[in-house]
């Protein structure tokens, strides 16, 4: 700046900013943070960690979405590598901390080549590369899964294993199978699965053993009135969307009365289109009745003189989910309700689990929805078993959708990082030492499956590495429990190749988008408003409330 010239202010006071190498180093520091927070629950040896939140909450998990969403992460760097754990989560269930410890290892192989003068630029051209030549080769060892039951329990368990769940993952694995392929539907020769198809209810109680599979609805309610029955066989179900009580007039009115006779003459009418409602439902055949509004106390009296079982206030997506399972259709006005409307269910009955009473809605035939009663000794331990389950039912759904898997174990990292080594020569130039920084991150799954299970993590590199160059064995992994090199399509470690694909290319993209940052410019923090009440403009833009 010149002498005597005024500075010219672009940036609003109280504004931060960094740039060049410190900006990525801090970067590189808060994503690699994050990596390193989850990096030790990975693999069946894996640790959990307890989260407490400003409430108080206890979860105990070693679940990489949970744990990274459980967290408060101030850092914009390190909230994209959560972003991450996310996007894996919503894609395959499963892999999260896979996906999120690759990508932190590729940002700590970029920054020893920032050391080195390498361009940003050229490492995320480098890195790309490699990612789709990575998923090539994923490909290649890849094998077909055909909807085998036995293949995809395996991979339920495989998704299971370092959970908390004890010794009941081959029930577990059983039910997910059972239940993914109940809500499998194929729609122009291809398999969709909706995981939203399967209600999950959870009840503390009993053991994880006790965890089973209803073919069809678990609603958590009761019926309406005690003398309804308890048990309804043959059940013909009517679903409504409209409350059976009387509608309160949309305008103001006021009625004057001056007659008692006239004030019975209303009650009267009342309980004559609350008679009138139950009837409708009655000449239709329907004997259970699952209302998404309330039920006038009359109108459940009225109903239980008919011998009709009646559920209110059922959330909207058990609704649809009681459609899906019975073929009903929910009807949104009662005089619309014919029979074609009722949905069919062998038994629909009142079961007190734990110490609470839920409405069970079983035996429905070809039910595109069904519901998984989870069990467990304590509060923690279900929450931890509903997570168990979310992952093999995903991972099941994604193996039955692309009809591929690959072995794990860290196999499929160890032939990504060979063949990505005797590659990247081909390709020359300095991109060449990003793919194989690439490759030299790729092997950081197995050597922290290796790590977490107290091994020896070079002795294992060098032992996977040399089964797979010299012997030729694509599917060698490691055995945690034995600390040997197993074939693990043999020991049955088998993993869906979406979640390999996913985790590669989230990786790879948060890693090059982080790289590519050199500017980091962060606004001033607004003040809170001022607290007690004042008004709305108070704190905007960091002025004063102007009144």
């Amino acid at each position: 700046m010149l002498g005597g010239q005024m500075p010219i202010i672009v940036l609003k006071e109280g504004t931060e900013r960094e740039r060049g190498r410190s900006a990525q180093t801090n970067n590189i520091a808060a994503a690699k943070a994050v990596a390193e927070a989850v990096r030790s629950t990975l693999g069946p040896k894996g640790m959990d960690k307890m989260l407490v939140d400003g409430l108080g909450d206890v979860t105990i998990t070693n679940d990489g979405a949970t744990i990274l969403k459980e967290l408060d992460i101030e850092h914009p760097a390190a909230k994209m590598v959560v972003e991450v754990s996310k996007s894996q989560d919503q894609e395959c269930g499963d892999g999260t901390t896979t996906a999120v410890v690759i990508a932190g290892e590729l940002l700590k192989k970029a920054e020893e080549l920032l050391e080195q003068n390498v361009h940003p630029t050229i490492i995320t051209n480098g890195y790309r590369m490699a990612a789709e030549k990575a998923l090539e080769i994923l490909d290649s060892i890849g094998f077909d899964v055909k909807g085998d039951d036995e293949i995809l329990k395996e991979i339920a368990k495989t998704a299971m294993t370092g959970k908390n769940i004890g010794a009941s993952h081959d029930n577990l694995a059983e039910i997910a199978v059972k239940a993914v392929k109940a809500v499998a539907e194929n729609a122009d020769g291809k398999i969709r699965v909706d995981i939203d198809n399967i209600k999950v209810e959870k009840k503390y109680g009993g053991s994880v053993d006790d965890t089973e599979l209803i073919e069809g609805v678990i609603i958590d309610k009761e019926r309406v009135h005690p003398r309804m029955p308890e048990t309804v066989k043959d059940a013909k179900i009517a679903l409504l969307d409209a409350a059976l009580e009387i509608k309160k007039t949309e305008i103001d009115a006021k009625i004057n009365i001056t007659d008692p006779n006239q004030l019975q003459k209303f009650l009267d009418q009342e309980e004559e289109m609350l008679r009138d409602m139950v009837d409708k439902i009655k000449a239709t055949g329907a004997n259970v009745v699952f209302c998404q509004k309330g039920i006038d106390d009359m109108a459940q009296h009225f109903l239980a003189k008919e011998g009709i079982y009646a559920v209110r206030r059922v959330k909207k997506s058990d609704m649809e989910k009681l459609a899906k399972a019975t073929g009903a259709n929910i009807v949104a006005n009662i005089h619309d309700l014919t029979k074609n409307d009722l949905g069919r269910a062998k038994t629909v009955n009142q079961k007190k689990v734990g110490d609470e009473d839920m409405t069970f809605v079983t035996g429905c035939k070809k039910a595109k929805a069904v519901s998984i009663l989870v069990r467990g000794g304590t509060e923690h331990v279900v929450d931890e078993v509903e997570r168990s389950l979310h992952d093999a039912l995903r991972v099941v759904g994604v193996a039955l959708e692309d009809g591929k898997a690959v072995p794990g174990g860290g196999a499929p990292e160890i032939e990504v990082a060979l063949q990505l080594r005797d590659y990247a020569p081909s390709v020359g130039g300095r991109e060449q030492l990003a793919i194989e920084a690439f490759a030299q991150a790729m092997e950081v799954i197995p050597r922290t499956l290796a790590e977490n299970a107290g091994l020896d993590a070079i002795d294992m590199l060098i032992k996977l590495r040399s089964a797979h160059e010299s012997k030729k064995k694509k599917s060698a992994g490691l055995d945690v429990h034995t600390g040997d090199i197993e074939d693990m399509k043999k020991k049955k470690v088998i993993e869906p190749i979406r979640v390999k694909r996913q985790a590669i290319s989230s990786a790879t993209d948060v890693a090059t988008m982080i790289l590519r940052i050199d500017d980091v410019i962060a606004a001033k923090k607004s003040s809170p408003p001022p607290s007690g009440g004042g008004g709305g403009m108070g704190g905007m833009g960091g002025m004063p409330g102007m009144m």
